[in-house]
């Protein structure tokens, strides 16, 4: 096999499941997801981002090093991720008075745990989830 097209294909089959490790284990919203978790006891960390958003972004790689470093998080805490352009008009977003994409919240049973807005801070990302594990 050419030495090129080996290095090319390792490189490509690597990126790949670097892609489908990032946000493993969390769910798209749909209608009456958070609801139907909350019901059932769990504590949900829902993240209002858009594919576009830069900000999201950096959120979406932050909180993906931190379940990974953690695996509590994963273990105690249900996460769901809100698309914005599909959602930003939606009760989902306006019945918990969601601002603007890249806002994180984390909630169980009726209470608002902790609420992000537009930050990307290791460390208060890290805070939030704790949160959930208390």
């Amino acid at each position: 096999m050419d030495r090129r097209l080996f290095i090319a294909s390792a490189a490509a089959l690597l990126g790949t499941a670097k892609l489908s490790i990032a946000g493993e284990g969390t769910l798209d919203y749909t209608p009456g997801l958070i609801e139907e978790k909350l019901a059932a006891g769990e504590t949900v960390f829902v993240d209002f981002a858009a594919t576009w958003c830069s900000t999201c972004k950096r959120q979406e790689r932050v909180i993906d090093e931190l379940r990974a470093s953690n695996p509590a998080f994963d273990e105690k805490i249900t996460f769901v991720k809100v698309d914005w352009d599909m959602f930003g008009d939606h009760a989902v977003t306006k019945s918990r008075n969601i601002p603007r994409r890249s806002t994180l919240i984390l909630l169980r049973g009726d209470e608002e745990l902790g609420r992000i807005v537009a930050g990307t801070s290791s460390e208060q990302i890290q805070a939030l989830l704790e949160l959930g594990l208390a």
